[in-house]
């Protein structure tokens, strides 16, 4: 590839790096530095709202702009047999880094490769059976160079992202995925800000539209994902519950004093009922037996107190979903039914426990 002409942002910085003498009247401090300069940051508001509108409008654009390239880098990734090998240098590699982390947790293999390192070694990293998506917004980023040779010499597939269509990068890819040519947010220095926004947005609808066309579930993503709050908020209940042989359960014949034994012993503050088939048709919890209070309640049978048709939870639904009917009907366990039968049962604690809120 051929190197990029030094840009006039480069010259910019060589000449603010160059020594400079204060003008007449400058504030100088006694060691003969300029003191701090005033910022008006009274339009601060305005400016950052045009920061905004302009990166929104390049996603506008990127959107409006998606075409049977995007499939095709699609079709690409979706038969990928190894590891999509993500590389870019400067912002690019930033967030070349950003799009291998996302694509990895939701279900396609991944990696960043630094096109520094791979000149010197790193290139070992890549394999034929994968993938290289590489960005650039230029497209004749020097430093891809020994990435894209590496790639047509061993037939890997290569995905380029870039803004520039005739560009080396664009030319040599199997795919080309061309960024719109949106200005940067800041038109003084034209630092990479729209165009990165749209390359991290981009990266993201890969990934999303592969995990979609896949059928990634939630459950595979908490595979990847087992802990901090992603993880616990897609912990199913049978993986929190606590199993048959802890259920306090009992028949709607059994004397209340000895459901209250068994409610003791259980520790859930609460005892299931259930009929011949082993279905759950009632629950008998510590409001039950207060709201049936009298000097005959001993004697009692379950079927006269319990509270029938109770609240439950299938064990393959979230641990979230369980807090939530459980906050929603004030109650602090929930029994887990398979086929109308108990299979477990879920308390509050337990879900807080693991960090779900």
């Amino acid at each position: 590839m051929k190197p990029l002409a030094t840009s006039p942002a480069a010259v910019a910085d060589l000449q603010d790096s160059a020594p400079s003498t204060p003008s007449a009247g400058a504030d100088v401090s006694e060691a003969g530095d300029p003191g701090p300069a005033a910022v008006d940051t009274r339009q601060g508001l305005e400016f950052g709202r045009r920061v905004l509108q302009r990166e929104i409008h390049g996603l506008q654009d990127l959107a409006e702009g998606l075409d049977e390239s995007f499939v095709q880098a699609l079709d690409i990734l979706a038969a990928l047999k190894g590891r999509a090998i993500i590389t870019g240098m400067g912002k690019s590699g930033h967030v070349a880094r950003k799009i291998a982390a996302t694509l990895a947790s939701t279900g396609t293999p991944s990696q960043f490769v630094h096109p520094g390192e791979a000149s010197h070694g790193d290139l070992g990293m890549i394999a034929r059976d994968d993938v290289v998506l590489a960005l650039s917004n230029s497209g004749n980023t020097t430093e891809l160079t020994d990435i894209v040779g590496y790639t047509r010499r061993y037939a890997i597939p290569l995905i380029a992202m870039t803004s520039r269509a005739r560009s080396t990068l664009a030319e040599a890819a199997d795919v080309a995925l061309i960024l719109p040519r949106a200005p940067e947010a800041c038109s003084i220095t034209e630092a990479p800000t729209t165009s990165t926004t749209m390359a991290l947005a981009l990266g993201d609808a890969l990934a999303v539209s592969l995990l979609e066309c896949k059928g990634f579930s939630a459950q595979d993503f908490h595979v990847f994902h087992p802990g901090g709050a992603l993880g616990s908020k897609l912990v199913r209940v049978s993986e929190v519950m606590r199993g048959r042989d802890e259920l306090p359960l009992c028949d709607p014949e059994t004397a209340v004093s000895d459901a209250i034994l068994l409610m003791t012993g259980g520790g859930f503050g609460c005892v299931g009922v259930t009929d011949g088939s082993e279905n759950l048709i009632g629950i008998v919890t510590d409001g039950d037996l207060r709201r049936n209070m009298a000097p005959s309640l001993l004697q009692c049978r379950v079927r006269d107190v319990m509270t029938p048709e109770p609240k439950s939870i299938r064990p393959q639904a979230l641990a979230a979903e369980a807090l939530g009917v459980m906050n929603d009907n004030k109650i602090t366990s929930l029994f887990v039914l398979e086929d109308d039968r108990p299979v477990g049962i879920v308390r509050m604690h337990d879900c807080l426990h693991i960090g779900v809120a």
